[in-house]
């Protein structure tokens, strides 16, 4: 499993601490077990949070060929070292 990025840590902290917050604040519950449930409830939308968040995408690979698609850009074969030409004006 991939470790999870900052904005990820940072995304699900903030949802944990302000989520806590604002349900015990507008629920007004004063027991051990309300608590309890509060933190719990909490910390499962933080998971959801950090775990949906936006990864960095990953290059797609390069096509070695077109495949018939219009949209492909033209493939380039590579030359070598020993393929390369050499201008004649820089020839000796």
């Amino acid at each position: 499993m991939p470790r999870p990025t900052a904005a990820q840590l940072a995304y699900g902290s903030a949802t944990v601490v302000l989520s806590t917050l604002v349900m015990l604040l507008l629920s007004g519950v004063t027991s051990v077990v309300g608590i309890a449930v509060i933190a719990l409830v909490a910390l499962c939308l933080g998971l959801l949070v950090s775990v949906k968040a936006v990864r960095p995408r990953v290059a797609e690979p390069v096509r070695t060929s077109p495949a018939n698609h219009s949209d492909a850009a033209p493939v380039v074969p590579s030359q070598s070292a020993a393929e390369t030409r050499v201008p004649a004006s820089l020839r000796r």
